[in-house]
C-alpha cells in the first residue's frame, strides 16, 4: 500500500511517517468531538506541556502523564501538593518543566471553577462553537492556521479565568485534537468521519 493510503482513502499528510502510535492518534482520535470533561481535561493538559515541542514527543508520554496526573482526574491534579510537584519534576516520563507541571496544577483549579461556573466544561467550550464543530475545508495542509478567531476568544477568556499555557496557539491546536474544528484535510478518509 502506497504512503498516505489506507483501506478508507487518504490521511492528512502530518500524520505520515512519524510512528505507527501517531498515524493510530490520526486514524482513530485527532478531531473526534469529544464531550467528556476527562478527556478535555487530559487534552489541555497535553497541549499545554507540547509548548515548544513536537506532539511526537508528549504522545509518545501519554502513558507517563496518564500515571503523573492521576489518569487525568481534575479534582486530584487540584490537590496536587508542592511536596508531590517536586516528585513529579523527577518523573523521566513527563516533560520536566516546572513551569508547566505548576500550570497544570492551577489549571486544574480553573478547571474545576469552569465546571462548577457552567455545569461541565464542556458546556463551556463548546459554547464557544456553537455546540457544533466547525468544520473546515481546507485541500492543503498548508491553509490550515495556527490560530482562529475561536481560539483567540476561548484563550483570552481562559486567561481571564485563571488557565496559563492557553496562548491561542495550543488552544487552536486543543480545538482540533478535540474535534471542535475539523481540520482534516479534504483528502483524507477522516474528514467526514469527524463532522
Amino acid at each position: 500500500m502506497q504512503q498516505g493510503a489506507t483501506t478508507e482513502g487518504k490521511r492528512c499528510p502530518w500524520s505520515e511517517g512519524v510512528s505507527p502510535a501517531y498515524l493510530e492518534y490520526h486514524d482513530t482520535e485527532w478531531g473526534v468531538p469529544v464531550h467528556d470533561d476527562r478527556k478535555q481535561f487530559e487534552f489541555l493538559i497535553l497541549e499545554g506541556a507540547q509548548a515548544g515541542l513536537s506532539w511526537s514527543t508528549i504522545l509518545h508520554r501519554r502513558a507517563g502523564y496518564r500515571r503523573a496526573f492521576a489518569d487525568f482526574d481534575p479534582q486530584k491534579v487540584a490537590r496536587l501538593t508542592p511536596a508531590r510537584i517536586e516528585k513529579l519534576l523527577l518523573d523521566p516520563g513527563i516533560i520536566r518543566n516546572r513551569l508547566k507541571v505548576s500550570a497544570a496544577v492551577g489549571n486544574a483549579r480553573a478547571f474545576l471553577e469552569v465546571q462548577a461556573a457552567f455545569g461541565s466544561f464542556d458546556r463551556y467550550i463548546w459554547g464557544f462553537v456553537d455546540g457544533r464543530p466547525v468544520v473546515n475545508r481546507w485541500r492543503r495542509q498548508s491553509e490550515v492556521p495556527a490560530t482562529s478567531a475561536v481560539s483567540d476568544a476561548l484563550s483570552k477568556d481562559m486567561k481571564k479565568r485563571g488557565f496559563r499555557f492557553v496562548g491561542s496557539t495550543i488552544l487552536y491546536a486543543h480545538l482540533q485534537a478535540t474535534g471542535l474544528i475539523n481540520d482534516h484535510l479534504l483528502g483524507c478518509f477522516r474528514h467526514r468521519e469527524c463532522q
